[in-house]
């Protein structure tokens, strides 16, 4: 018999995207248009440079920001695929009419806070669009391209040079004050996006290579409430000339879990090898702690 899970769950996703791109869009309004533009400071990447020319030419931002970021979302069309290129050009479409058509009040007139709270309302924006599958700024686009074409320069390393030149510019035409402040609002939207995309539990991959697997898997299973993967490996050669089978487990826990994880696994093999791997994100498994009781 035919299923709807799959169309019900393809819609609810889709739902859930434009719900997410929308206050995305409404987000980052309020940063630019209720903190920033008012105090004359401008955030980081394409919509950095967008506010720059904002402040020098009188051009109005929300024309500028269609106008350089949608140039990067017809060559992201190749990279990353034509959903992404649609919903992001619709994203950076909704910012503009939202930018040109509704009015927020100045929040505050205090310049730290307005660095502080505009790159979180600006940050918050970003990550929620990028959640819900699509850009509201072309930087990492851009970057991918650019690395793609010099391989020495690593994408983080594109976006670095790239807000270098935007802040310096910045000081040059807007003065030093404004450049300062500039950047605290880029490291706060920078630090809101992490959060949005990582999540406060930060998980890490650790790897244990033990001849006591078993009772390892044992303990992370019942008593911390984890769940495991098991590899079979070997040992390498050792000084009796050949390598050993052994089963190596893979878990993934927050960094909070980490010191009782070490705890324990030393407790049953004090001479443990463990490797440890940071993790963006998790999806499916035994990721969130089952109940033990």
């Amino acid at each position: 018999m035919p299923t709807t899970t799959t169309p019900h769950f393809t819609f609810a996703s889709e739902v859930k995207s434009v719900l997410l791109i929308l206050l995305g869009i409404l987000s980052a309004s309020m940063g630019l248009k209720g903190f920033l533009l008012s105090s004359h400071l401008i955030d980081g990447g394409v919509t950095g440079i967008s506010m720059l020319l904002t402040h020098l030419f009188g051009i109005p931002l929300s024309l500028l920001i269609v106008m350089l970021n949608l140039p990067f979302i017809f060559m992201g069309y190749r990279y990353v695929g034509p959903v992404f290129a649609i919903k992001s050009a619709l994203a950076i479409v909704g910012l503009s009419l939202s930018l040109a058509l509704i009015t927020f009040p100045d929040f505050t007139s205090d310049t730290m806070l307005t660095a502080i709270f505009g790159g979180v309302f600006i940050g918050l924006g970003i990550g929620l669009a990028m959640r819900g599958g699509s850009v509201l700024d072309g930087t990492e686009i851009a970057a991918v391209l650019v690395s793609k074409a010099y391989p020495v320069l690593k994408v983080s390393d594109v976006i670095l040079i790239l807000n270098i030149i935007i802040f310096l510019t910045a000081a040059l035409f807007l003065g030093t004050d404004v450049a300062l402040y500039s950047i605290l609002t880029y490291f706060s939207a920078s630090k809101m996006i992490d959060f949005l995309l990582h999540g406060i539990e930060q998980y890490t991959g650790v790897t244990i290579i033990s001849a006591l697997s078993e009772e390892i898997r044992v303990t992370i299973t019942e008593k911390l409430g984890r769940g495991v993967t098991i590899y079979q490996g070997k040992r390498g050669f050792g000084k009796r000339g050949h390598n050993q089978e052994i089963d190596i487990i893979f878990t993934v826990v927050t960094r909070l879990e980490i010191p009782a994880l070490r705890r324990e696994v030393k407790l049953i093999d004090p001479d443990a090898f463990l490797i440890q791997q940071s993790i963006d994100d998790t999806d499916g498994g035994m990721v969130k702690r089952r109940s033990l009781h």
